[in-house]
């Protein structure tokens, strides 16, 4: 049997796990400075990261965009983050999504995030030294 995704899904995903994300005392500090404070500027990262995310799962083709230079540009983004990232999109996934949906989030995430660290790091072994 395969997950069943809806949009509504994603949204209520998304606020769930950037809310997750905005008062972590690790990530928060980094998200707050590229998007800034207030609900309207969340508002509105939530509705593009929403569109990737759509595209991701659902095939919307919605997303028209460059992760690489949007997570490039963050200040003080360092490798053994991802793996912090990780951890609180798995969090939320369980708490929100029956395990199918949930590993169907997580698999695709866990696909993102590597690609991401590798694309801005180079390859990072298992305690976040360059091979």
């Amino acid at each position: 049997m395969t997950a069943s995704v809806s949009e509504a899904d994603i949204s209520r995903l998304m606020a769930h796990f950037y809310a997750r994300v905005r008062a972590d005392t690790l990530l928060g500090p980094i998200f707050l400075a590229a998007i800034g404070t207030s609900d309207a500027e969340w508002d509105a990262h939530l509705a593009r990261i929403g569109d990737f995310w759509s595209s991701v799962i659902l095939r919307s083709g919605r997303y028209h965009g460059d992760p690489y230079t949007k997570h490039a540009r963050l200040d003080g983004l360092e490798p053994h983050m991802f793996a912090h990232w990780l951890a609180l999109f798995r969090q939320s996934c369980a708490e929100l999504f029956p395990a199918e949906t949930a590993d169907l989030f997580i698999d695709r995430a866990e696909r993102i995030a590597s690609s991401l660290r590798i694309g801005l790091f180079g390859r990072v072994g298992p305690h976040g030294v360059t091979e």
